[in-house]
Order: structure tokens, then C-alpha cells, then sequence
């Protein structure tokens, strides 16, 4: 069993997760409510990625003899201004998530709990691509400055998106 810190932490990221699952669903509605379909697809396949992230983290801590502990969602947003405010939020939330697990693998380098920091190294990886992503969109959109056109051709590029489940839910 590890260390209480680190399951607190764990928990608290895993919480942290369904809540990016919730936030995202909230996007997806915004953008289904605005005919922009393409646009609540990409959103309705990363939160599916959300989910995919919780389940990691939940069943991880039960490998480990830990106890989940579920809380309390808040509730997200659900106005936007603009499709460019939406992927400033996605980004900045991003952000905040990658510092997070950053934050329990440093804790658990310094409490020598090297499986948990393993485990860790695949979320990591996972938000540096998250980042990179929510970033790659930003920019489109702030480079089209949401002309009618763009942003239609954008809606049909984010309807390609495919959902892949990580292969790391396959070991598990």
C-alpha cells in the first residue's frame, strides 16, 4: 500500500479527471447548441479520454490496496463567448492538469514510491499531446479569427477525430 499522501493525491487527480470528463461534456453541449458539429465531436471524444484517464487512476489505486474516494463535481461552465474562448479554457485546464501529475510524481520520487512515479510517466506523456493539441486548435482559430468560412472548414477537420482507447487500459 502506498503512502496516504500519495493515495490523496491520487484521488484527488482522479476526481480531477471526472471533472475534465464533465467540463468537456459541457463544451460539447455548447458547440451541438451552436450547429457546430464537428466541434462537440472533438469535444465528446476528449471526454471519453477523460473517462479513459479516471479509470486508469481508479483502478491503479485499487491495485495498490488504496480506497477510492469519489467527490463532489462542480458544476462547469456552459457559456461561452466564442469557440476561441472555449479552447482558451481547454487549454488553460490542460495546463493545470499536466501541473498536477507533475506535482504527485514529484511526490512520489521523494517518498521513493518508484511504481506509482512508473505509472505516472504514461500521463505525462498523455498531456504533453493534450497540451499540444488544445494549442494547435487555439492557434487555427486565432489565425481565422473566427471568419464564418474557417470555422466551418475547422468544424469539419474536428469531425475526423477518432476515439482510440490508450492501449494501457488493455493491460489493466
Amino acid at each position: 500500500m502506498r503512502s496516504e499522501k500519495i493515495l490523496e493525491m491520487l484521488n484527488e487527480q482522479l476526481n480531477r479527471e471526472l471533472f475534465s470528463a464533465y467540463f468537456y461534456t459541457a463544451m460539447e453541449a455548447y458547440f451541438a447548441s451552436q450547429n457546430l458539429d464537428g466541434f462537440a465531436h472533438f469535444f465528446m471524444v476528449q471526454t471519453k479520454e477523460e473517462l479513459d484517464h479516471a479509470r486508469l487512476i481508479f483502478d491503479y489505486i485499487n491495485k495498490i490496496g488504496g480506497r477510492v474516494i469519489l467527490k463532489e463535481l462542480k458544476q462547469p461552465k456552459i457559456d461561452y463567448s466564442s469557440p476561441t474562448e472555449v479552447f482558451e479554457l481547454a487549454l488553460s485546464h490542460e495546463q493545470f492538469i499536466t501541473s498536477s501529475i507533475h506535482e504527485i510524481a514529484k511526490a512520489a520520487l521523494e517518498e521513493k514510491d518508484l511504481t506509482t512515479h512508473n505509472f505516472l510517466q504514461w500521463f505525462i506523456n498523455e498531456q504533453a499531446e493534450e497540451e499540444e493539441t488544445m494549442d494547435k486548435i487555439l492557434r487555427k482559430l486565432k489565425f481565422i479569427k473566427e471568419d464564418p468560412s474557417g470555422l466551418l472548414f475547422l468544424d469539419k477537420e474536428l469531425s475526423t477525430r477518432v476515439y482510440i482507447p490508450p492501449s494501457i487500459l488493455q493491460e489493466n
